[in-house]
């Protein structure tokens, strides 16, 4: 099987040379998401969980163009500005694993891009 590119409007087109996310041999690898509204591209202003939502909600979105979603995530991977802002982010991060949350890891990072507080990205099995 051959490596698909999976794209959607219903996230932040990709602002480099990369894809939203690949489908192989069925799993799905994601990018990276940061907090940018996918009609305007322009960062949703906020605090940590105002980020964190739209982060996820950009995922989803990926996910769902991919033939995934949040219970066919086997793994994230979860870069912070701030570890102080760890807690917060876990309980946004909470609302789209209810059960039989992913292996995670999360990481304090010097920056981001474009100075966000949080970036995501997931490996996923299609449904």
């Amino acid at each position: 099987m051959s490596k698909q590119i999976v794209s959607t409007a219903d996230a932040p087109a990709a602002i480099g040379p990369y894809s939203q996310a690949c489908k192989l041999d069925g799993f799905i690898y994601t990018s990276g998401q940061i907090p940018l509204d996918p009609k305007t591209m322009e960062l949703v202003n906020g605090d940590i969980k105002v980020q964190a939502k739209q982060v996820m909600e950009n995922l989803m979105a990926v996910l769902d163009a991919a033939g995934a979603d949040a219970t066919t995530v086997i793994k994230t991977t979860c870069f912070l500005s701030n570890m102080n802002d760890f807690v917060a982010f876990n309980e946004v991060y909470g609302e789209y694993f209810k059960e039989n949350a992913p292996a995670r890891s999360c990481v304090e990072v010097a920056r981001l891009p474009k100075d966000v507080l949080v970036e995501v990205e997931v490996i996923a099995h299609v449904k």
